[in-house]
């Protein structure tokens, strides 16, 4: 069995994913909140906006490259890191599906009436019956995204003997520190206006997820990248 490496496989990726992409969407964002109205911006933030739309085409793509390691990868020489990512594809698997309502969003069915008594938008998904579906995994989620993209790349720079080397190629690369941070302000920044008596964005939560989910395709990308070579080299 192959052993993993001592340190994050340096991969390199266009600034234009990591950088100018995930910095471009606040004042992209900015622009459009001054621009519209208050009723055009809850119909551009509602099911089937620009935003929701583009969280799936996100996690779509995430997914697909999640599948694809898998393919690309020889799970009997990393069994632990194929149960790693196959877990990741499961879970955005069923995120896409939750954003999508398993479909009602892009067919339009009718919900059935017992479970529209139970969901408090009367959407035909799950995260919206219970908070130990929505906010407990969102919050799970948000903290991964604050420890793997700020508080690991600090401690690889300023204090690398804290962090595992056989968990190596699990790890976060360094340059998902961006998204994280823009996450992070859009999050607390928002919290706080909010306890001064105003909103910066009409709905940030939907600006949150743009970059949790960001970063999770960076994620997933990385990864895909690390195993493609080791692969195509055996």
């Amino acid at each position: 069995m192959s052993t993993l490496p001592a340190a994050p496989p340096q991969i390199t990726f266009s600034k234009l994913w990591w950088l100018w992409l995930p910095l471009l969407l606040l004042p992209v964002q900015a622009v459009v909140e001054l621009a519209f109205p208050a009723h055009s911006l809850a119909a551009l933030h509602s099911e089937g906006g620009p935003h929701e739309t583009l969280q799936t085409i996100i996690l779509v793509t995430a997914f697909i490259f999640a599948a694809k390691t898998l393919i690309v990868m020889k799970p009997k020489d990393r069994p632990w890191l194929a149960l790693w990512v196959g877990f990741a594809a499961l879970c955005i698997f069923y995120v896409t599906g939750e954003e999508v309502s398993w479909g009602q969003h892009l067919f339009g069915w009718v919900t059935p009436d017992g479970w529209a008594e139970i969901n408090d938008q009367q959407e035909t998904n799950f995260h919206n019956t219970s908070s130990w579906l929505d906010q407990k995994p969102r919050l799970l989620l948000e903290i991964g995204v604050l420890v793997g993209g700020i508080v690991m790349p600090l401690l690889r720079r300023f204090a690398p003997g804290a962090l595992p080397a056989r968990f190596a190629a699990i790890y976060p690369p360094d340059h998902v520190w961006v998204t994280a941070v823009c996450m992070a302000g859009c999050k607390f920044g928002d919290a706080l206006a909010e306890s001064m008596g105003f909103n910066i964005f009409e709905r940030v939560s939907e600006i949150v997820e743009l970059y949790l989910y960001w970063f999770v395709l960076l994620y997933i990308l990385h990864i895909y990248k690390a195993v493609r070579p080791a692969r195509a080299a055996s």
